[in-house]
């Protein structure tokens, strides 16, 4: 059983006039902020108003690089080699620090977004890149990766601390990866099922896969994203149903070095 969980929210995935999100709302009942850093979405004053807005509430700021492919919003499988892929990483990691910085705070964690995310839960390669690169940037930054996956595993050979994250608004594979958002069902839209999801995952560890199969699971940091419909709902009733479960929602924090 989990007695303790993080729950994170990607989101600052505006741009320009373009708004997505309530972010600021949601800011309210996560613990982690998953901030887009301009590749796959966001603006240089997105990331500096949703940084400086965490920060007064206490949120843990973390990097969410993608793909630079603002057009398929990160998630379309881009080819990528290592050395490009970790100097993406870098660039982005590096820009948001350096907003955090400005607000008088500190970067904490870095959560890939989308296809890197996916492609790097699998490749080995890729996964040690992004793993090197949070290393180089701050060896004491937390990486977030898919719970069973490369990336974790990268983490761990390069002696990066890592959280292995699960889903409240995802479905699963047989396998433990996520269902692929072009297949119907891959997001839980309906916050019972939600809700019911969160709480085996936390206390028992598992998760039903669409192919009805067991799956078992290590919740560090819990993440519902911020372009979710009605995600705002989805964290403050999650957050709700945590505490009644006794477990503690408080943040992975960064190791000092």
């Amino acid at each position: 059983m989990t007695t303790q969980i993080d729950l994170n929210c990607d989101m600052g995935e505006s741009f320009g006039p373009w708004k997505m999100g309530n972010d600021f709302a949601i800011l309210e009942h996560v613990t982690s902020a998953n901030i887009a850093c301009g590749f796959h979405a966001g603006d240089p004053q997105t990331m500096r108003e949703l940084v400086r807005a965490a920060l007064e509430k206490g949120v843990m700021v973390g990097a969410h690089p993608g793909f630079p492919d603002l057009v398929g919003f990160g998630r379309r499988n881009l080819q990528a080699t290592p050395p490009e892929t970790y100097a993406m990483v870098v660039y982005q990691v590096g820009a948001l620090a350096g907003f955090a910085a400005a607000a008088g705070g500190r970067l904490n964690h870095v959560k890939a977004h989308g296809a890197l995310y996916n492609m790097a839960a699998r490749d080995r390669a890729l996964a040690e890149a992004i793993a090197q690169a949070v290393h180089d940037v701050d060896p004491g930054l937390v990486l977030f990766g898919l719970a069973g996956s490369e990336m974790l595993a990268a983490a761990d050979r390069l002696g990066v601390r890592a959280a292995a994250e699960v889903f409240g608004d995802r479905t699963y594979q047989d396998d433990g990866s996520l269902t692929p958002r072009r297949q119907a069902g891959a997001m839980i839209e309906d916050v019972e099922v939600s809700v019911a999801q969160v709480k085996r995952m936390a206390l028992q560890g598992m998760v039903r896969s669409t192919g009805g199969k067991d799956v078992p699971v290590k919740a560090d940091t819990l993440c519902v994203h911020g372009d979710q419909p009605g995600a705002l709902e989805f964290v403050s009733r999650i957050r709700a149903e945590l505490a009644a479960a006794g477990i503690q929602v408080r943040a992975p924090s960064r190791a000092e070095r």
